[in-house]
Formats: C-alpha cells, sequence, structure tokens
C-alpha cells in the first residue's frame, strides 16, 4: 500500500462494509418481487404449522416500503412497519447526556425495554392467528 494514502480505521471500513450490504439489500428488495421472485427462503414456522409469524409478510412490506407503498406495506406486516417508524426514536435519544458523570445505557439497550419488545413480538404473533374479523387485519 503506498505510503501517501490514507489508513481506514476497523470501525470506518465495518461502517462502510455495512453500509454496502444494506443498500444492496435494499437494492434488491426493490427490484425483485417477493411474491414473484425464488431467491428469498419461504417461513418455515408458515410451512410446518400453518400459522402466521411475527415475521410472515416482513419481505413484501419491505419490498413496498421501497415503492412508497406505505399503505400496502402496513398492510403486510404491521408491527415491522410501526418498528421502523420508531426505530429513529430509540436511536436518537440519548439518556444521561455527554456530559453526565456516568453516562446510562441507551433506554433501548435495557432489560426491561427487551422484555417488552418480546412480550410485544409475541403478543402480535398470537393476536395475527386469531380467527375472526377482529384481528384479521394482522394477517398478511
Amino acid at each position: 500500500m503506498p505510503e501517501n494514502l490514507p489508513r481506514l480505521s476497523k470501525r470506518t471500513g465495518l461502517a462502510a462494509g455495512l453500509s454496502a450490504g444494506g443498500l444492496l439489500a435494499v437494492a434488491v428488495l426493490f427490484f425483485f418481487d417477493p411474491t414473484r421472485s425464488p431467491i428469498y427462503p419461504g417461513c418455515l414456522f408458515h410451512q410446518f404449522t400453518g400459522l402466521n409469524c411475527p415475521g410472515c409478510g416482513s419481505l413484501r412490506a419491505l419490498h413496498h416500503l421501497t415503492h412508497g407503498e406505505f399503505a400496502v406495506a402496513f398492510c403486510c406486516n404491521p408491527l415491522l412497519i410501526a418498528g421502523l417508524a420508531l426505530l429513529p426514536w430509540f436511536f436518537i435519544r440519548r439518556p444521561g447526556g455527554r456530559h453526565a458523570a456516568v453516562p446510562r445505557p441507551a433506554r433501548w439497550a435495557r432489560p426491561a425495554m427487551a422484555w417488552a419488545v418480546c412480550a410485544i413480538v409475541i403478543l402480535f404473533g398470537v393476536l395475527r392467528n386469531v380467527p375472526g374479523p377482529a384481528f384479521a387485519w394482522m394477517s398478511p
């Protein structure tokens, strides 16, 4: 490597690699429809049980989201779209501030938040499989 080129830190290289991978994933989701393309795996939980898991419809929702079809994306997986809408709030909000003597972990990194997210995902998975019109809007 020539001496006059700047070296990138491992953190910068990791960020660049993750960004490139994310852009590639978004491009694949944009150009290949999950309902028509065989490159996406099927849901094993749905294949074995016939029930919808909390993630069923996520690829279709992300595909519609890349095309700007927010209502259709919400119909495919409402929990994913609501979670994506809340995601920036979890990362931007920093309790304690940078001048705190002992920085506290971010709110999303606390055990109570992890348990709450697990409970919401399980509840969503159960409710979207309840027969009848009350929770039919949750099914993909």
